[in-house]
Formats: structure tokens, C-alpha cells, sequence
């Protein structure tokens, strides 16, 4: 079976194998792009880039989407060390804690911590440790998942892996935009190139076509543009 993909808006991703169903930065409840709902998802692992409130689905009234799902599920949920030790506390049985450089094997292939370049306060202030981002092989895939980033150099390093495919923010405002993205691209030389984090609100409304062209003219990429609920194979 082709790797299944499958964006579930702003910045939460399914990542689906034969046998196995990965989940990204789960924000469901407050997310106004979700197609379906925290308690409908199922997961039997959780990567979690970092803390903040729309990627572990922060919610009014004070739970939260990544701890509902992973009770429920069972799910192993994977982050940074500081993070998981704050979600063990809030009631996870399943927390791994993993630093920056550091490959975890898993039943489906392996998940790469890698930098990523932005914040990590978690919804009631506690410190999360550093973000990051993830290199997940699965299927014989290699695909990255770069989190909430602004552009870095070493992207090129993460590169040298040899990517299948690439999901990176184009929002701008908390992150990079589409010109830096582009740029990263070109540093990264995936195969496919998948675009996140954009459109939730105002604020990081982009042209969404605009950046397909540019990647298809400026780099050897080819971008592909799911709508939120579908499904894009990785053959």
C-alpha cells in the first residue's frame, strides 16, 4: 500500500500505512479548517513538534485535543522531553520523550527528530524545550514534516537524507512564508512538496496558487495542494 496523507488543516496531518495510522500536531476542536473532530480520529502514534495551542488543540474550556486522543486511542505520543514530561502530567500513559538528532524505531519504519526555529511555550506557560521538527520512514518513504519553522540553512542536511516528500509552513507571520519555503525547498530537493500551516485565519492567508507556480518553475519539486479530509498517496 502507498503512504496515505491527509491534511486535516492548518497544521495537523494523518499519515496512514497499511497497518498504521500517524498522527501530527492534533488540533481539531478550535481548528476552524478541521474536516473531522477529536473524537473521531484514531492514532496509534502522535508526533507532536511542539506545544503551542494549535498543535496540541487547546481548547476554551480547558482540555486538550492531543490528551482526549491519546486516552482514548492509546496512542504512543512522541516529542520533545521537556513536552512529554508535561503531557504525563495532564494524564498521558504513552509519552516518549526524544531530543534534537535523536531516531526512534517504531513498528512502521522511524521517526528523526530534527531543528526546527521557533517557540515552545505550552498553553499554560510552562517551558516546552526546543521545537522540532520530524523525519518519518514509513513504507519506504522518507517524508519531513518540518513543524512551525522560519528558514535555516541546514535544511540542506536534512536533504542530504534523501526526502520523498516535504511538509512545510507557508503562513508567514509565525513562520516562514512562501518565499522563504521556497528557498527551503531548493535546500531540502524532496520529490513532492506538500504546503501547511496557511489560510486558518487572516493572518496567514496566502495565494495559494501563486506558490504552486513558483515551486513548479523554480525548483524540481512537484507541489501537491490536498483539501482539508484528502487523502494524497505517496506511491
Amino acid at each position: 500500500m502507498a503512504l496515505q496523507l491527509i491534511w486535516h488543516g492548518h497544521g495537523t496531518w494523518s499519515l496512514h500505512t497499511a497497518d498504521h495510522k500517524i498522527l501530527i500536531d492534533p488540533f481539531f476542536s478550535s481548528n476552524p479548517m478541521a474536516d473531522t473532530t477529536a473524537d473521531q480520529i484514531e492514532a496509534d502514534t502522535i508526533l507532536l513538534t511542539h506545544g503551542h495551542g494549535d498543535h496540541v488543540g487547546a481548547n476554551e474550556d480547558g482540555t486538550l485535543d492531543v490528551v482526549e486522543i491519546a486516552k482514548r486511542t492509546g496512542a504512543q505520543v512522541i516529542t520533545m522531553v521537556e513536552t512529554a514530561t508535561w503531557l504525563s502530567g495532564k494524564g498521558v500513559e504513552n509519552a516518549t520523550g526524544m531530543n534534537l538528532g535523536g531516531t526512534l524505531k517504531l513498528p512502521f519504519g522511524s521517526v528523526r527528530m530534527t531543528l526546527a526555529l521557533h517557540s515552545n511555550g505550552l498553553p499554560d506557560g510552562t517551558y516546552g524545550g526546543p521545537p522540532a521538527g520530524f523525519v518519518v520512514e514509513a513504507a519506504g518513504r522518507k517524508i519531513y514534516f518540518a513543524g512551525d519553522t522560519s528558514l535555516f540553512s541546514d535544511m540542506k542536511l536534512i536533504g542530504e537524507l534523501g526526502l520523498d516528500a516535504a511538509v512545510l509552513p507557508i503562513g508567514d507571520f509565525y513562520t516562514m512564508g512562501p518565499e522563504d519555503s521556497i528557498r527551503a525547498v531548493k535546500l531540502l530537493q524532496p520529490t513532492h512538496i506538500i504546503p501547511g500551516h496557511y489560510n486558518t485565519w487572516p493572518v496567514i492567508a496566502q495565494d495559494i496558487e501563486e506558490w504552486t507556480s513558483k515551486v513548479r518553475h523554480e525548483t524540481n519539486a512537484t507541489p501537491h495542494v490536498p483539501k482539508p479530509g484528502q487523502p494524497l498517496s505517496l506511491s
